[in-house]
């Protein structure tokens, strides 16, 4: 896009991103501390290392291949690893070069011949689970491919520059008088932008399997062209122009970053600009490594999820079992002594009940009341009595008459 002004210097855009590093052995991990003693014997186990009286040293990523080597002949030989052997064997191989997978150390302990073929795996793959070769051809392609785009970028950044340069005359021309070589400089500019853009449409005259536009060829629109003179007049002022545009935008991007920086000077702007791609590199960089801690912290989470599920289902199992051993085994006990406890309740109630009732009354009749009662008694008892004798009297005479 950017052929029709001619060479000229670049303004100053920023550089490639830099290749990604050579993929390191796969089974070179970071430089960390082993201790002299361990659970297990490991990579960086007194079998792996020369015997000596330090008490420690750092292990580096060149240990880790005669480690394995030494890991695959134990297993080779039929000495598989044991306890402590079978955590260090998970940590480096599933962890670290193959995707995350939900092994335990039993599984690892169970299945030793699969434990020897992670090993044997591990050799042959990055930490990305991808071969050694592939993992240099995609370095490879991933470096091409960056290439290609920031010489893609540079142009593109240019045309939209000139763009924008034409929008701002178009909007400068609605309320202000410009000179007449800022006139001539943005009409020929605007002019030579159409002119190449719309010849690139054409193609050449091989590539058309259909006739272009109108019957237009390349040779009408070249007769468009500015006249050279005023294009080598805009072609060696527009590297100007660009510059100002872009630092225009980089003055932009730097107060969107820090905003602090809005009242300073333009010295100080441009000392801070020129800082601005080292900051947002690191800046990158942070927000990577973060991406990659919290993707860790996920598998961690996951593991940990997964070994809490299996603990709270052994917890509800155990806690099945001691209700049917003992829950169960005593409600019969339970139910007898609820049963009593009721009956004593309620035989409680009723003499209670009783001596309300007996309360009630001493409170209500006195002495004397009590002995006129027994007195009425008395007499409904003699009267009922003598009642009772009169009739047995007249049943009698009546008796001695029927028979007379």
């Amino acid at each position: 896009r950017a052929c029709f002004v001619g060479p000229f210097p670049s303004p100053g855009l920023p550089a490639a991103v830099p290749p990604r590093p050579a993929s390191r052995s796969p089974c070179a991990g970071p430089e960390r501390e082993v201790p002299e003693t361990g659970r297990g014997r490991g990579p960086g186990c007194r079998r792996c290392r020369p015997a000596g009286p330090s008490p420690r040293r750092t292990a580096s990523g060149a240990d880790a291949p005669r480690c394995a080597e030494f890991w695959e002949n134990r297993m080779a030989s039929g000495d598989f690893c044991s306890p402590g052997e079978g955590m260090e064997i998970l940590q480096q191989v599933c962890s670290k070069q193959l995707p995350p997978c939900n092994l335990s150390e039993e599984d690892l302990l169970q299945n030793p011949h699969f434990s020897k073929l992670l090993l044997s795996l591990s050799q042959h793959v990055d930490e990305s689970s991808l071969s050694l070769t592939l993992a240099k051809e995609q370095a490879q392609a991933w470096k091409e491919v960056r290439l290609h785009k920031t010489t893609w970028l540079r142009s593109e950044i240019l045309h939209r520059i000139i763009q924008e340069l034409l929008v701002d005359y178009y909007v400068k021309i609605q309320d202000t008088d410009l000179t007449s070589e800022d006139k001539k400089f943005h009409e020929t500019l605007e002019q030579r932008l159409l002119v190449t853009e719309l010849t690139r449409l054409l193609g050449p005259c091989q590539e058309r399997e259909m006739p272009s536009p109108l019957g237009l060829e390349k040779a009408d629109l070249l007769e468009l062209m500015p006249p050279s003179e005023d294009f080598v007049w805009m072609r060696a002022r527009l590297p100007l122009e660009v510059e100002e545009q872009l630092k225009k935008k980089c003055f932009t991007l730097l107060c969107y970053h820090d905003p602090n920086s809005d009242s300073d000077s333009e010295t100080l702007k441009a000392a801070k600009v020129w800082k601005l791609a080292e900051v947002l590199v690191g800046e990158k960089q942070q927000c990577q490594e973060a991406k990659s801690q919290q993707k860790e912290q996920m598998v961690l989470l996951e593991k940990k999820s997964a070994t809490y599920s299996q603990v709270l289902l052994r917890c509800l199992s155990l806690l099945q079992r001691i209700l049917q051993e003992h829950r169960l085994k005593t409600q019969s006990e339970l139910d007898r002594i609820n049963a009593q406890y009721l009956e004593i309740k309620c035989s409680a109630m009723v003499l209670k009940l009783r001596m309300e009732e007996l309360k009630i009354l001493s409170d209500t009749y006195t002495a004397e009341k009590v002995e006129v009662h027994r007195l009425i008694r008395l007499v409904k008892e003699y009267t009922q009595l003598k009642q009772a004798t009169e009739n047995k009297r007249w049943a009698l005479q009546e008796f001695n008459k029927a028979y007379h």
